[in-house]
């Protein structure tokens, strides 16, 4: 009965996706605010209708940053995104190149002002995108980075990559890591959504100025720290 609930959400959460995307696509041609309203009302949407239709909450702790700022975040799975989305007062997010041909959600996040990178080019594309960020950022915002490059199942481990803290660098920002268990309920791959409350936890920034190799060990022990207590609060509970 469950995996019958999760295949009903995921095909009307699609196809909700096609709708508003569709319907706010003039708006979000001609106005930046356009896309930004269309994409919260998408993410308050998902979360509202799988905590009825799967049983899958939500919650937010820690205070949620509102200025100029790094985020570097654990990514577990699509939900985590829209979770800090929603959060956020004007999220750009740092995503692979090939998500802008992606329907709807390419168009979007060019609108957002999201910061595409060639991630086959390594060392070129971190240079970009520390270019491409400065540039994007004429506009205040929160720059969310996931440091590990990719979604990662809860529990495992993946090496934190050098890019997070160039862009730390060359951005002069705060970062505020955010640890999640989203991947517990809402895994990187199938249709199975569980019941339960997905977390995603804003924790004590790290304050410009710290040496590279530093503020990778203390973004890595704060982000996989929490993270892993999240994951042992969720089974516990």
């Amino acid at each position: 009965m469950q995996y019958l609930r999760s295949l009903i959400y995921v095909i009307q959460v699609y196809i909700a996706m096609a709708v508003l995307g569709l319907s706010f696509t003039p708006w979000a041609i001609l106005s930046k605010r356009g896309a930004l309203v269309a994409c919260k009302l998408y993410a308050r949407y998902a979360m509202w209708s799988a905590r009825w239709m799967v049983g899958l909450k939500t919650e937010v702790r820690g205070p949620v940053p509102r200025g100029e700022v790094m985020v570097a975040a654990k990514h577990q799975s699509f939900f985590d995104i829209l979770i800090i989305f929603e959060a956020l007062p004007h999220p750009k997010f740092i995503m692979k190149k090939e998500l802008l041909w992606t329907p709807f959600i390419g168009l979007y996040a060019k609108r957002l002002g999201c910061i595409p990178v060639d991630r086959g080019r390594k060392g070129a594309a971190i240079a970009k995108m520390v270019t491409d960020v400065a540039k994007e950022f004429d506009e205040p915002g929160q720059l969310v980075i996931y440091p590990q490059g990719t979604r990662v199942a809860p529990g495992a481990q993946t090496p934190y990559k050098v890019g997070s803290a160039v862009l730390y660098e060359g951005t002069g920002y705060p970062c505020v890591p955010v640890a999640t268990n989203a991947g517990l309920f809402w895994p990187r791959t199938g249709i199975l959504r569980k019941p339960g409350t997905a977390v995603v936890e804003f924790l004590d920034p790290i304050p410009p100025g710290e040496e590279r190799r530093a503020f990778l060990a203390r973004l890595e022990e704060a982000v996989e720290g929490h993270s892993d207590a999240l994951l042992r609060e969720a089974q516990e509970g």
